[in-house]
């Protein structure tokens, strides 16, 4: 895995969340990526970009039903774990989950067709998009119950200690998850048996409709484990290469042993909470400040043309290929089969 190396300043994306009375920490480390790196972060960003922009464009024809909660902006975050984690540490979230299935190297065609309810869907079009599962890809799900996943992942984070396989778990979750009481019953049980998962808080600035600031007393997430002795740091999460090194310092961490480590990932979501929310409660200019200045996947391909790693005609011929993967996907998720009705009896424990 790539050496890190130390960043001269944190980002205006890190600093927003910081509490005023947070302790001064040094200088958060940067991966130094090579050209398969950021080619690599590139495309899987770039994947999950065009999938989620093909996703809602589903949902507005009205093929898509229910709630769908669309990962737009957060790409690095999932991207850079995936880039740190080795094979076997295991992944669990909560709604916003596509994002983090093809990450996980799900079939964009199986997490489509679950969109659209299809007997192809990675839930035999049972679970739609908030509940998709592999055990193969040792993804446990999307989750629909806010902070339900935590207390998830803690459990998934005892059986690899108790089965002593060096495995991580990494539990991601929300800033208006963070307020939940069973995230503190989970950190509690994990740092007292010192177990190995990694807290993921996604902070996109809004829970729902609600601005952190707003509905947090401390919005220094990173620091919600303190007084269970956890550790924990705020990591730019529009930046793979800070969230990559942050993550391989966490996952040593866990695997030597000394317990569970929070990563909040100051992130930014450019849609509404779900496709549903038009997310007045913020502005246009807030959004396209964040676009413009922080975009994860803008950073790679400034960095690949700097760098002449890539021409422009490479990267377009990327997206190309990108767009007829997620094309591929939406075509079958609109032509599968609808499931058999006698599927609603299968998978139920009695």
């Amino acid at each position: 895995m790539a050496a890190t190396k130390k960043s001269s300043a944190g980002t205006s994306a890190k600093s927003a969340g910081r509490s005023r009375g947070a302790a001064k920490t040094a200088a958060p480390a940067i991966a130094d990526f090579d050209k398969d790196q950021e080619l690599h972060a590139y495309r899987e960003m770039l994947l999950i970009r065009r999938f989620e922009e093909k996703a809602g464009q589903l949902y507005g024809m009205g093929l898509i039903g229910g709630f769908c909660h669309l990962y737009i902006g957060q790409e690095a975050v999932v991207v850079g774990l995936q880039m740190a984690k080795k094979d076997g540490d295991q992944m669990v979230t909560g709604y916003r989950d596509h994002g983090h299935m093809l990450a996980m190297d799900l079939d964009p065609k199986g997490v489509m067709a679950e969109l659209t309810g299809r007997r192809g869907g990675l839930s035999k079009g049972k679970g739609g998009s908030m509940h998709m599962f592999s055990k193969e890809k040792h993804f446990y799900g999307g989750h629909g119950i806010v902070g339900a996943q935590v207390s998830l992942g803690t459990g998934i984070g005892f059986a690899n200690k108790y089965r002593e396989n060096g495995n991580v778990a990494m539990a991601f979750f929300g800033d208006g998850a963070s307020n939940q009481g069973q995230v503190y019953e989970s950190f509690n049980m994990a740092e007292l048996w010192k177990l190995p998962v990694i807290y993921v808080i996604e902070n996109n600035k809004y829970g729902m409709g609600t601005s952190v600031a707003r509905a947090s007393a401390n919005t220094d997430l990173s620091q919600r484990g303190s007084s269970f002795g956890i550790p924990g740091e705020q990591v730019d999460g529009m930046d793979v290469r800070a969230v990559m090194a942050a993550g391989e310092k966490a996952l040593e961490w866990c695997r030597s042993g000394k317990g569970p480590y929070i990563l909040e990932m100051i992130t930014y979501r450019y849609r509404g909470h779900s496709m549903s929310d038009p997310a007045k409660y913020r502005s246009k200019d807030e959004v396209q400040k964040m676009r413009t200045e922080h975009d994860p996947i803008e950073q790679v391909r400034a960095r690949l043309i700097e760098n002449k790693w890539a021409t422009e005609d490479e990267l377009k011929a990327i997206d190309k290929d990108v767009r007829a993967v997620v094309a591929e996907a939406a075509e079958f998720a609109q032509t599968d089969p609808e499931p058999d009705p006698s599927e609603l009896y299968t998978d139920i424990l009695r």
